[in-house]
C-alpha cells in the first residue's frame, strides 16, 4: 500500500462510509454514517490527483493542507497524517462530521469537477482524527513556559475554544466565561447529536482542560461581571458570544401557542439527549411526538429541526421554503438525508399567516412563490403567485429563519463597544480588535451566523492578534520599568 501511486480515481470509484437505513435511523439520535475501515480509508485517499493548485484546501475556511493528509493516509502513516490536519484545526473530528463539505472542499475537488466524483474529504478527516484519539495522539497543548498574563474569552462555541487553545498553547492564563452549563456553545446545545454526537466536544472540552483552561460555566457578562470588570482582570479579552437572536416573522396569527424558535427546539432535544429533565419537553410543547409539524426555513438549522422532529415521532414533517432546491442556503446532503427519513418538502411556497384554535396553532397558511430576475447578490427575486393560498395542518410550527446577534452594548454594560448597522461587533479585520482597547472579537458575532470552520479560523486569527498586542503592552510595560 505504502508504494501505490495516487491517481485512484481512474480505476476507484467515489464510496462514502456505510449509512446506516433510513428506517434505523429515524430510530435514535445516533451518528448515520459509520467508520470508515482502514482500507475504505486508505483506497478512498488514494483517489485523490494531487492537483498542482489544490482547489479543496482553497475553498477550506481553515485551509486544510488536504492533498497532503490525504497521501499519508493512502500510505499509512496515519499519525503523520493526523499531525498535518491538527496543524489547522483545532477541531478536526468535528468539522469531519458537520461540515458542509459538498459546498466546500469536495464541492471544489477538481475530479468532482471532472464527473469523476469527489474524494471523500470530510469522511477520511473524521477517520483521520478519530483513530489519533482511540490510539491517544491526541495530547494536550501545555505550554514550555508561562507568559504570566492572562486572557478571559467570553463564549465557548468554536471560535472562543479554537482561541482558549492557542492561546493557553502560547503560555497564556486562559479564562473561559460561558452563559450554558455546559462548554460547547452551538456544538453542544444547537447541533443534533446525528451530526455530532455529544462525547465528540466533551472530550475536546476535556483536553483544553487538562492544557490549563479555566471554565466558568453559567457565567453572564452583565450580570456576573461587566465588560470592564472582565478587562481589568485580564490583559486581553476575546468577545466569542455567536449570535443567538432568532429572526422572527410579523405574521397574523404568529403570537399563537406552539410556534416555537429553532434553536429554543433544538437546545431543548439536546438537554434531553444529555440526560437532562426539561419541562418543555416533558408537558409536550417543544415535543415533536405525534404532532403534524411546519419547519420555515431552509438552512442547516432546518435542517436539523426537521431530522429532530422526525426522530421525536411526528406524525408528519413538512418544510416551507420559498426558493427551489437549487438556491437552498442549507447543505444538499442534508435535504436528502431528511428526504430519505420522510420529510417533505415544500418548495417556493412562503408563509402569509397562522390558523389557531383554543390558543394553539393549527395550521399555516401559504403562497406559492415565483422565482423572478435575479437581484445583485445573483439570487432570484421570489415574487407571490396571485390567487396560490393554501393551507397547511400544523400542531407544532418551528421558525428556522436564521440568527441575529443580541444588544452586546447594553447585556455587557457598555454602550461605548461600537456594533455595525446589522448589530454584530466592529473589528479592524488586521487583528480582530473592537473599537475598545484589548477587546477582541471572533466568530458568528463578526461575521453573523456562519459555519463551525469559519469560527474555529476567527478565533485562531483573534489569538494571533490578541497575542501580539499582549506582547506589545509587555514590552512597553517592560521599557517604563527600566526608564
Amino acid at each position: 500500500m505504502a508504494n501505490q501511486r495516487m491517481l485512484g480515481f481512474v480505476h476507484t470509484a467515489q464510496r462514502m462510509p456505510d449509512k446506516r437505513s433510513a428506517e434505523e435511523r429515524r430510530q435514535d439520535f445516533g451518528e448515520i454514517y459509520a467508520q470508515f475501515s482502514d482500507e475504505r480509508a486508505h483506497e478512498q485517499s488514494n483517489r485523490c490527483s494531487q492537483c498542482g493548485v489544490p482547489f479543496c484546501q482553497v475553498h477550506c475556511p481553515v485551509a486544510n493542507n488536504i492533498p497532503d493528509w490525504l497521501k499519508l493516509t493512502a500510505e499509512g502513516r496515519l499519525e503523520e497524517a493526523y499531525e498535518a490536519s491538527q496543524a489547522t484545526n483545532n477541531f478536526g473530528e468535528i468539522c469531519g462530521r458537520i461540515c458542509p463539505q459538498d459546498r466546500l472542499c469536495e464541492g471544489n475537488c477538481v475530479i468532482e469537477q471532472s464527473t469523476h466524483g469527489a474524494v471523500t474529504i470530510g469522511s477520511v478527516e473524521k477517520y483521520i482524527n478519530d483513530t489519533a484519539w482511540e490510539n491517544g495522539w491526541v495530547k494536550p497543548r501545555k505550554p514550555s513556559r508561562e507568559l504570566g498574563q492572562s486572557v478571559g474569552i467570553i463564549g465557548a462555541g468554536p471560535a472562543g475554544l479554537a482561541a482558549a487553545e492557542e492561546l493557553r498553547a502560547k503560555g497564556y492564563e486562559v479564562h473561559v466565561y460561558d452563559r450554558y452549563d455546559r462548554m460547547g456553545g452551538l456544538m453542544v446545545y444547537g447541533i443534533p447529536s446525528f451530526k455530532l454526537e455529544k462525547y465528540v466536544v466533551e472530550r475536546r472540552v476535556k483536553l483544553l482542560a487538562e492544557a490549563g483552561v479555566i471554565y466558568h460555566p453559567s457565567f453572564e457578562v452583565g450580570r456576573d461581571a461587566s465588560l470592564a470588570e472582565l478587562r481589568d482582570r485580564h490583559v486581553a479579552v476575546l468577545v466569542a458570544t455567536g449570535v443567538y437572536k432568532a429572526r422572527d416573522l410579523d405574521l397574523p396569527g404568529a403570537d399563537l401557542g406552539n410556534i416555537v424558535p429553532a434553536l429554543q427546539y433544538l437546545t431543548t432535544s439536546n438537554r434531553v439527549g444529555l440526560g437532562d429533565t426539561v419541562a418543555a419537553y416533558e408537558d409536550g410543547s417543544l415535543n415533536a411526538a405525534g404532532k403534524k409539524v411546519v419547519v420555515l426555513g431552509g438552512g442547516d438549522t432546518a435542517m436539523d429541526c426537521v431530522r429532530t422532529a422526525i426522530r421525536q415521532g411526528a406524525t408528519s414533517v413538512k418544510c416551507l421554503y420559498r426558493r427551489d432546491r437549487k438556491n437552498m442556503p442549507g447543505s444538499q446532503r442534508e435535504v436528502a438525508h431528511a428526504e430519505e427519513e420522510g420529510v417533505e418538502f415544500l418548495w417556493q411556497a412562503a408563509p402569509e399567516s397562522f390558523d389557531g384554535a383554543g390558543g394553539k396553532v393549527s395550521g399555516v397558511k401559504a403562497v406559492r412563490i415565483h422565482l423572478g430576475v435575479a437581484d445583485a447578490t445573483g439570487r432570484q427575486t421570489p415574487q407571490v403567485m396571485e390567487g396560490s393560498e393554501f393551507t397547511v395542518e400544523a400542531d407544532l410550527v418551528i421558525k428556522a429563519l436564521g440568527f441575529e446577534p443580541e444588544d452586546l452594548p447594553g447585556l455587557f454594560g457598555d454602550k461605548e463597544l461600537k456594533v455595525t448597522r446589522w448589530g454584530t461587533l466592529l473589528v479592524d479585520y488586521r487583528n480582530k480588535m473592537t473599537n475598545l482597547d484589548g477587546v477582541f472579537a471572533a466568530g458568528d458575532i463578526v461575521r453573523g451566523a456562519s459555519l463551525v470552520v469559519w469560527a474555529i479560523r476567527d478565533g485562531r486569527e483573534a489569538a494571533d492578534g490578541i497575542h501580539a498586542y499582549a506582547q506589545a503592552k509587555a514590552r512597553a510595560g517592560m521599557a517604563q520599568a527600566a526608564e
